[in-house]
């Protein structure tokens, strides 16, 4: 596990020790992050014989790194969502996507899985006018739909931050904030105690159809399985052809403060910004600012190397300058293309889902359950789509260094 604040703060997993020998099972996951553990729990509960194979360990990617951020709904707001995907699709996806926080609250409920959850919103803010008129519709429209949504003014968010830095916000109830790496173990846990098995340490080498069924090569065994579900997200490799080219991996990195006077986000709220380059925060239980953003596409090992998220946050706050900031970490996330999760079915009995483009706590568990269902025989509420590796993929890191570059002078210059 990287050197992360979650691994010295989240309670241990349950064991998962490497696969030893042979085994046939109904279904073979491979990946044991939010949507590999979320299929194996929905599919063991309805008593499908369920087993993951992880590389690593249990939220050992960005699902036990990112920053616990539990945010509702999908890039594209939900009238986009109805009008590119139909009357029938569409809300259906904006009514997944928008629920999505309730699901991974009453899982967190349900199964009593410690992570230090808190339902206390989330908000996108604004400190510019163009963006301010974009969360203003985007409002109007979940409004429609629920009353979980409403837009705040200069004043409000003011004294939900102690910042002055917003012009305004959108206001989501539904959301919230948690320990992402407590939470993957706690899901481990429940599905394990609902049947599946977990076997951590153990990389699946080789994948193929083999007859009329699955065949998963590990260095310590051969499983077999009549279905199989890749839920490896922003570290895929080339276990399935073209699907690693089909996104864009791209690192995120978080640094965390010690603890921050009671001025300092008082709400609680988990908070994103709206601007060019992704800029997020919060505050946890502990009263530590976490705050994170995009950064080099390489690992981050330490604080040192994010010292430009901690003067950000003293940008925000003055009261931070002179305020320790122990450690910093990060992980590798999945962006697609159109920005929407892509779930693909290359065979009736394979699929592949990938591409949370920063909102994974929530979806990415929203998904297992949708992923569960398909396996089942059942429909899913997002599109089926087949695999389309990336034109000049290899470029992708150039490409995401002059965003970042480009974006942080947009931002600079408020255009």
């Amino acid at each position: 596990m990287a050197n992360t604040l979650y691994a010295t703060t989240a309670r241990p997993g349950p064991e998962t020790p490497p696969l030893d020998g042979g085994r046939r099972v109904s279904v073979a996951i491979v990946g044991a992050g939010f949507t590999g553990l979320s299929t194996a729990l929905h599919l063991a509960e309805h008593g499908v014989e369920t087993l993951v194979l992880e590389a690593h360990d249990v939220g050992w990617g960005a699902s036990g790194r990112n920053g616990g951020q539990v945010n509702p709904g999908l890039k594209l707001d939900p009238d986009e969502l109805e009008a590119r995907f139909g009357p029938d699709l569409g809300p259906r996806m904006a009514a997944l996507a928008g629920g999505a926080p309730e699901l991974v609250f009453d899982l967190i409920r349900r199964h009593q899985i410690v992570c230090e959850a808190l339902q206390s919103g989330t908000l996108r803010t604004a400190f510019g006018r163009r963006t301010l008129d974009g969360l203003g519709r985007t409002a109007a429209q979940w409004a429609r739909r629920t009353e979980a949504v409403s837009l705040l003014d200069r004043d409000t968010v003011t004294a939900l931050t102690g910042t002055d830095r917003y012009l305004g916000a959108l206001l989501d109830r539904r959301g919230g904030q948690l320990n992402p790496l407590g939470y993957s173990r706690g899901l481990a846990a429940a599905a394990i105690r609902a049947g599946a098995a977990i076997h951590g340490g153990t990389p699946v080498r080789r994948l193929r159809r083999d007859g009329g069924h699955w065949t998963l090569e590990t260095p310590t065994g051969i499983v077999t399985a009549e279905h199989v579900v890749l839920a490896t997200n922003g570290y895929t490799g080339d276990l399935f052809p073209g699907l690693a080219r089909s996104v864009v991996p791209v690192f995120s990195a978080i640094t965390a403060s010690d603890p921050v006077p009671e001025a300092v986000m008082p709400s609680r709220s988990a908070l994103y910004e709206m601007g060019e380059v992704t800029v997020y925060y919060r505050k946890d239980r502990d009263n530590r600012l976490l705050i994170g953003g995009r950064s080099v596409q390489r690992e981050i090992t330490s604080a040192e190397q994010l010292r430009y998220l901690a003067d950000y946050a003293v940008r925000l706050w003055p009261a931070l300058r002179g305020i320790g900031w122990p450690v910093g970490w990060s992980g590798q996330l999945a962006v697609t293309s159109d920005h929407l999760p892509h779930v693909h079915e290359p065979h009736e009995t394979l699929l592949a889902c990938l591409g949370y483009n920063g909102r994974g706590v929530a979806m990415s568990t929203a998904m297992g359950r949708e992923l569960a269902a398909r396996v089942m025989g059942g429909a899913i509420a997002m599109p089926m789509t087949s695999i389309r590796p990336i034109p000049l993929h290899g470029l992708w890191k150039p490409a995401v260094r002059a965003r970042m570059v480009l974006g942080r002078m947009r931002d600079a210059l408020g255009v």
